[in-house]
Parts: structure tokens; sequence; C-alpha cells
């Protein structure tokens, strides 16, 4: 459970009834039709995506009116707080430093965090405090959830975070312990490619599932226009769940 060090994070994501995440090529529906105005209704401060789906945003931006200088001189690996009291914030977790954001510090007035490991060079800090971004380290080449999303508290005020990556991101973070409830909207689609990503994926085999190591205990289940089901679960890790 999310206490005062973190925000309350949400999973908000779309599914197939077979779990799977690839919405694009659900062609009988409008996998999107109710996911903005529910995004909405869960009242996050900051929504939080991975690299692939922050590319989009990041290809759109204008680049830096002038390049930027290098002058050699080592960056320390500090957050830069590049703008706080904003209104809404969009967190990128980008470990290796790969988007260019060019002159975009925004995503639609929110305000954008990029989570960076240690490992990134010199050049992309430098271009980040160009174009106006903040960023935090969270980890030295992989991406600690817990010290991430504890700095995005301690630094930017957020209190409740939506988390709308991939299957990866969110296993990562659910096996991190860092995931209060999952929003879930049920898709009347089947997907059933073989590999394709789910809602949870993880790296490894058996040892690794999540089953007996959390509960989801249902909150709320709301039937939606197109045959599409809000579901809405709390997750406790089993550790924390009272003896009967």
């Amino acid at each position: 459970m999310a206490d005062a060090q973190r925000p309350y994070v949400i999973c908000h994501m779309t599914t197939s009834v077979d779990g799977r995440i690839k919405v694009r090529r659900w062609k009988t529906l409008d996998a999107d039709s109710h996911y903005e105005r529910v995004h909405g209704d869960l009242k996050g401060d900051a929504w939080m995506c991975g690299r692939v789906t922050m590319q989009g945003y990041a290809d759109s931006a204008d680049p830096l009116p002038e390049s930027v200088r290098d002058d050699t001189s080592p960056i320390p690996r500090e957050d830069h707080v590049a703008k706080s009291g904003a209104s809404g914030y969009a967190v990128a977790l980008d470990a290796r430093g790969r988007l260019d954001w060019g002159a975009r510090n925004d995503i639609e007035g929110d305000h954008i965090v990029v989570v960076l490991t240690e490992s990134v060079p010199d050049a992309h800090l430098r271009a980040l405090r160009a174009g106006g971004q903040s960023y935090l380290f969270a980890g030295d080449r992989d991406v600690d959830f817990t010290l991430a999303v504890t700095k995005l508290r301690t630094l930017f005020g957020i209190e409740r975070l939506l988390v709308e990556g991939g299957g990866h991101i969110n296993g990562s973070m659910l096996k991190a312990g860092v995931i209060d409830e999952l929003s879930l909207l049920l898709a009347p689609a089947v997907d059933g490619v073989s590999g394709t990503p789910a809602l949870f994926d993880f790296a490894g085999g058996e040892e690794d599932s999540m089953g007996g190591r959390c509960k989801l205990e249902l909150t709320s289940c709301e039937p939606l226009s197109g045959g599409v089901v809000w579901l809405r679960y709390r997750i406790t890790p089993v550790a924390e769940v009272a003896p009967r």
C-alpha cells in the first residue's frame, strides 16, 4: 500500500479478453473509445509511459534553436527539476537516454520528467537542460522503480500516478510492489497471437510468477458501451495480507 514516501500508483490499461495489449490491431472495435475518459476520471497528478510510447511525442518535438555546446566538463548525476508546481506531469521512462525531446518540455500542458539511469551520456543531460525538461536518476543501468516513484513524490509532489506502460514496465513495477491499484478496460476482442505483449510480462520463468505473491481485490465493475467492462482491483502484496 502507498505511504507518505511515494505516490498512490494506478496501472491503467486496456486489454483483450486474453490479456493482450496490442490494441491497434483489434479492427472490430474502437479500443480507445473509453480510455482517455477513464484516464481523466482517475484524476492522476502524473502519468508514466515507457520509451516506445513516448517516442511518438519526442519525434514531434521542435528541435533546440541552438546546438548544445559541449564543454567537456562532466555532468554530476544529480536530479534536475526544471519546473515544480506544474498542473500535471508526463513521466518518460528512458533508462539509456535515447529520446531526443528537443525544445519540447510538456505534453498537452503536462511538464515532462524523464526517468534516467546513471549510464546516460553527459551530452544527453546537457540537451535535457537546454530543452527545459526535468530529469531524475533511478538506478545504475536498470530503472529502480521504488526509487523512481519515491523521487517523483519528493521532487515534484506527485501524489497520484497513472502507469500506462508495456507489459515489462507494468510487470517490473508489480514485482517491486509499487502498484496499488489496477484500472482495467476489458475490451470484447480476442488477440490470440503467441508472444504478443500481455498486461504484465516478466523476464524469467515460473519462478517469477506473481500468482502467489499479490492479492487482487475487486473494488468495482462497470459495463461501458461497446461491450467494454471497466474493472478496478486493489493490489496488496501477500506479505501484507493480514492472516484470518
